[in-house]
């Protein structure tokens, strides 16, 4: 999987909202925010080709989780992005 090219990552208090950079990829009857974590994975995602188990890798690496618990986390965030229509 990748990114959809056409966003910027913003931060929104302690939260980060993902902005369409043109009209067309807006969808007004929803708003894209993210945790910081969920922001570590999209900025590193923007770099590269992922998946589950690699986004898993990268919560690993940075922070202390478990091996399931990373992957969990991975999946859930994979499915609401998928929902969103930001990866492809």
């Amino acid at each position: 999987m990748k990114t959809k090219t056409g966003f910027t990552l913003r931060p929104l208090g302690k939260d980060y909202i993902l902005i369409a950079d043109s009209i067309e990829q807006v969808d007004f009857n929803k708003m894209i925010t993210m945790n910081q974590t969920a922001a570590f994975l999209w900025n590193k995602a923007l770099l590269q080709e992922f998946d589950a188990t690699i986004m898993a890798q990268w919560l690993q690496e940075e922070y202390d989780v478990s091996e399931s618990q990373a992957l969990a986390d991975a999946q859930t965030t994979l499915e609401s992005w998928r929902k969103a229509g930001i990866i492809e």
